[in-house]
């Protein structure tokens, strides 16, 4: 017995190391990296060149307008906005049809069929660059909203003074319900844990990542890559992007916003379990790192909690004086939660969610192991992905 109780010691003991050493981590990353704001450049580009902005929207009734108008506010010099209508059923067609465009900006292009071979998004966004006009284009997403009419300029002005291929700005995410709180950031994290960004932007790193939220790229960028051709049956094409410019030897940067642009990922309960599955089968893809993921969580995140309950209640029936080895697992696991939460609260902070969410932790935890099963059960098709109405299966189409 002496042998497990020393075990369960030291394993606590590691994991308040790891979590010690995630702190470092997001010391160098803040030193090294800075949120793109309205005022981190004092304008757009010398001679911009022409942008294409497209969103694909498929019944984003509730979001579309938003985010159609405040992308048209925009003021970078040279733009043009073109929205996809992606067999909406509802009145994402109707909404986009009455928006008001005096300056001439806005395209809306209708997709009515969905090609075999192809899934939704992607045959929308290749649709909408058929008809694009500029030399550099931008994807993002029918459930972002502008804050700040220098979203474009300060992006354009970063991706050409930097020489960047493919930017991808992060997200504000905006959460408005007890269970996005809870378990968006913690979704979140696990992302981090396999696409550090510091990796990521990193040119000699294999490491990959972008969201489709905001995705900047040269038009000759997107060739190169292959287009949406190359990802048209990728649930999570961002990412497979990403990796396709890493591949071609060509920059990627990743950069997180604070005062440009927001997103609701997700509304409700089944719509977070549901978008979350589906991110984390398109993004990891395999057994190994979903297993992986399942287990980090489990470790890193569950068994300080687990084990300072027990180790708690034991010193409590027998006394501090009579507890022997519970004392010290007690102690260990009191540490490695303590270090958890103050990186937490780092995190949370960065994320510009609410830190005093971060004691719920455990909660959020459970819930994304759940989905990590949930993920390795949509391997190799065998549980199907429903998405906006339509349901794939592997890499293919099962029901439009």
């Amino acid at each position: 017995m002496t042998g497990l109780w020393l075990a369960w010691t030291i394993l606590l003991g590691l994991v308040g190391l790891v979590w010690v050493s995630r702190h470092l981590d997001v010391s160098r990353y803040q030193r090294r990296e800075h949120p793109l704001t309205p005022d981190s450049f004092d304008g757009p580009p010398t001679d911009p060149p022409p942008l294409s902005v497209l969103v694909a929207a498929k019944d984003e009734q509730d979001n579309i307008a938003s985010c159609v108008t405040t992308l048209l506010g925009q003021d970078y010099p040279d733009f043009e906005v073109i929205a996809i209508n992606d067999r909406s059923e509802d009145r994402t067609r109707e909404i986009l049809e009455g928006i008001d465009d005096p300056d001439g900006r806005f395209t809306v292009i209708h997709v009515t069929e969905l090609p075999d071979g192809w899934f939704g998004k992607n045959n929308a966004m290749r649709a909408g660059v058929e008809k694009a006009t500029g030399s550099w284009l931008c994807f993002t997403d029918a459930d972002c909203r502008q804050v700040s009419p220098r979203t474009l300029s300060m992006a354009m002005r970063m991706a050409i003074d930097e020489q960047v291929d493919l930017l991808s700005v992060l997200p504000v995410l905006e959460t408005r319900s007890v269970v996005e709180r809870v378990i968006q950031p913690i979704a979140g994290a696990v992302m981090i844990f396999w696409f550090n960004p510091q990796r990521v932007n990193n040119p000699t790193s294999r490491t990959a990542y972008a969201n489709g939220a905001f995705m900047l790229m040269r038009r000759e960028t997107y060739a190169a890559i292959g287009g949406h051709e190359r990802v048209k049956t990728e649930v999570n094409e961002d990412m497979h992007m990403a990796r396709l410019v890493k591949e071609q030897g060509l920059r990627l940067r990743v950069v997180p916003n604070h005062g440009l642009y927001v997103t609701r990922m997700y509304s409700n309960a089944r719509e977070t379990w549901r978008g979350w599955s589906r991110i984390f089968y398109g993004c990891f893809g395999t057994f190994r790192r979903l297993a992986v993921s399942f287990m980090f969580m489990l470790i890193m995140g569950l068994t300080p909690w687990a084990s300072a309950v027990v180790a708690w209640s034991a010193v409590a029936m027998c006394g501090w004086a009579q507890a022997g080895p519970w004392q010290n697992i007690a102690v260990t696991a009191t540490l490695a939660i303590l270090l958890q939460q103050s990186l937490l609260v780092r995190y949370y902070r960065a994320s510009q969610a609410r830190w005093w969410y971060a004691p719920t932790y455990g909660i959020g935890a459970l819930v994304v192991l759940a989905m990590l099963v949930n993920a390795m059960c949509k391997l190799g098709g065998r549980q199907a992905t429903v998405w906006r109405g339509t349901t794939y299966r592997g890499n293919q189409t099962v029901r439009d």
